[in-house]
């Protein structure tokens, strides 16, 4: 193993400014560790896009990355988590992560009644991803998926308190209500935005399950048994990666992060139509 494998950062890679909940969470937990943050801005959303072009576009960015010599690659993207994340560990010889199965695993631990919820893009709830993973780990759950299409687009204007946003979510609430679900998981990474709206409208007797913080706490541990955390005591500057608008993905940012961050570098993948 090269001495200089624990000090090689980490990539991150969303279909645009969403994952940055998640990167936010590895940067909390893992404060030691380099990391390098792919948003596709070009091509989002990915919610909306066939498992065919996801899995292309993740491969792609995925090389790009593979450039930095990177030690683990996350893929903070529900939609790319539930349809490339096979091809991405076919593909590399790092440890990758999804945000499914640590998730997944939460949501098992904290149901009482064994009846879920799941909210997502359209992809990904079509995908199965998240009802079969359920399925599986604990075969008596009942699951209730339901897409939200209209989620998105209002976080990004930074409509996350508007009424129009509650009327919304009200509405695509209502059958996880109907259906008394106890867990609820937000799997997009725009939905942590909304999650006092979402624990409003269903009371604190459902459980969310957020996976930017069970994903980051997976990294942490799998990174810690294949001995690959950094040793460095030190902060290091994270970068950031756009395939368009680097200034609207700065503004988007602040809402997510809550901070300005470093200038996003513009990039052009290869293969990618122009």
């Amino acid at each position: 193993m090269p001495e200089d494998i624990h000090a090689r950062p980490i990539g991150i890679f969303d279909s645009g400014v969403g994952g940055l909940t998640l990167f936010k969470s590895i940067r909390n937990l893992l404060p030691n560790e380099r990391l390098l943050y792919f948003g596709d801005t070009a091509r989002l959303p990915y919610g909306t896009k066939s498992p065919n072009a996801v899995r292309r576009f993740s491969l792609q960015i995925a090389r790009f990355l593979e450039r930095f010599r990177i030690k683990a690659l996350v893929v903070a993207c529900h939609t790319a988590s539930s349809t490339a994340l096979v091809d991405l560990k076919i593909a590399m010889k790092i440890p990758v992560v999804g945000v499914i199965e640590p998730t997944v695993k939460k949501a098992i631990q904290v149901t009482r009644n064994k009846n879920i919820g799941v909210i997502g893009t359209k992809t990904t709830i079509a995908s199965n991803s998240f009802q079969s993973h359920l399925k599986k780990a604990s075969p008596s759950v009942f699951v209730t998926a339901i897409p939200a299409p209209l989620l998105v687009p209002l976080v990004e204007e930074g409509w996350v308190d508007r009424e129009l946003t509650r009327m919304i979510l009200k509405e695509y609430l209502s059958i996880f209500k109907k259906r008394e679900i106890d867990t609820l998981i937000l799997g997009c990474t725009h939905y942590p935005l909304l999650k006092t709206l979402f624990q409003e409208e269903l009371s604190d007797s459902v459980h969310l399950v957020e996976p930017s913080i069970e994903t980051a706490s997976y990294l942490r541990e799998l990174l810690r048994r294949n001995s690959l955390l950094n040793r460095e005591k030190e902060n290091h500057e994270s970068r950031f990666y756009v395939t368009d608008d680097p200034d609207n993905f700065s503004q988007l940012a602040r809402l997510f992060l809550g901070q300005k961050l470093k200038e996003p570098v513009l990039v052009h993948l290869e293969g990618e139509e122009q």
